[in-house]
């Protein structure tokens, strides 16, 4: 009886998150069309500040007259749903409502106030590039600044799971525990930007929210086999929240997630990572770079194209960065790109779930 009133509690704030989701994106799209909230020029620039001629011919067309800023119905649509159910608890307690209440200190508080705090630092990003990048294509908060604040975000984080919870090791499948001690703070700051520089996957019309929601899942799967409950339905509501915004997202897209969304995402997953590690007595640090797979050969791709022109007279290795801009290049339907990510990712998670399962 209790394993089904877990899963109950999973499932039906996903599904609540869902429809939330929806009637936000309608409403979030009015408004997002009447005031314009869009590039006002087409294109972007490389982390090594040269133009992308490649990139911008690919896009030219999508980034003008397609709202950002879609990364709102994800966060706000999760941040209603878990209160929404811890104000039932509260207000009109019963039996249900307290048990449906995902919102707990142990689990729950931080990775909620990471999504939320991502949020609103990828919303200032977006809102700058649309009304302050002063038509620019280079709009924006800059890349180090960015993963300044991610990082500084890392950083508290790991403090607090530091001094806090008592976290001081990661796990290894198989081989048991290896003592951090203090250097799980840097540990975490670390593991928070690299999965942020993942975020750049965004680029491809229902690419990001797929490949988000399977990793979002995976990590419900885990917190719910460390008997997690909140924590598990907590992903789950992400998850919801993500198939509400792609259901939008879908190409044609109706907006994009943007930074608002993007850093809200990774910061949150970094979180999760950890709180399915050594605290929920499982490993959900060393699986990230499994179930993170798509992040991490898009971040992989950049950095290698990077090196590559540096150190090779300008020579590429690919045609374009990100990896799946290159796939664009070569001549496959951006739909075609889409759902082979996705594909990817399934396996990758499932994958990724069996290591921290039976590690």
């Amino acid at each position: 009886m209790s394993v089904t009133l877990d899963v109950i509690k999973v499932f039906v704030p996903a599904t609540l998150a869902f429809f939330i989701g929806i009637g936000l994106s309608l409403i979030l799209s009015h408004y997002l069309y009447e005031y314009k909230m869009w590039k006002k020029k087409s294109g972007k620039i490389a982390p090594d500040g040269r133009e992308t001629p490649i990139f911008n011919s690919l896009h030219k067309e999508k980034e003008v007259g397609t709202p950002k800023m879609g990364g709102i119905v994800i966060w706000l649509s999760a941040f209603i749903t878990v209160s929404i159910f811890w104000l039932l608890a509260h207000f009109l307690p019963t039996d249900i409502t307290s048990k449906l209440d995902l919102l707990s200190r142990n689990q729950t508080w931080i990775p909620l106030l990471t999504l939320v705090l991502g949020a609103l630092v990828g919303l200032v990003d977006d809102l700058y590039e649309i009304r302050g990048g002063g038509g620019h294509i280079a709009g924006g908060l800059s890349l180090k600044k960015r993963i300044g604040i991610v990082s500084a975000i890392g950083l508290l984080c790991g403090i607090w799971f530091y001094a806090k919870l008592d976290v001081v090791s990661v796990a290894i499948p198989f081989l048991g525990d290896i003592h951090l001690g203090w250097l799980v703070v840097p540990f975490f700051a670390i593991v928070t930007a690299a999965v942020y520089s993942g975020g750049v996957i965004d680029g491809i019309d229902g690419l990001a929210g797929g490949v988000f929601a399977v990793m979002f899942s995976a990590y419900s799967i885990i917190a719910f086999y460390q008997q997690q409950i909140n924590l598990a339905s907590f992903c789950a509501v992400i998850v919801g929240s993500l198939l509400a915004f792609l259901w939008f997202n879908i190409p044609p897209a109706r907006f994009y997630m943007s930074e608002t969304g993007s850093m809200a995402l990774t910061v949150t997953l970094s979180v999760v990572a950890f709180m399915t590690d050594s605290l929920g007595g499982g490993h959900g640090i060393l699986v990230l770079p499994i179930i993170a797979f798509p992040l991490l050969i898009t971040t992989l791709s950049v950095i290698i194209q990077l090196l590559s022109k540096k150190f090779r007279n300008g020579k590429k290795v690919f045609l374009v960065a990100p990896l799946h801009h290159h796939f664009e290049a070569l001549g496959w339907p951006a739909s075609k790109v889409t759902m082979r990510y996705w594909v990817v990712s399934v396996i990758f998670a499932i994958i990724g779930v069996t290591f921290a399962l039976v590690g």
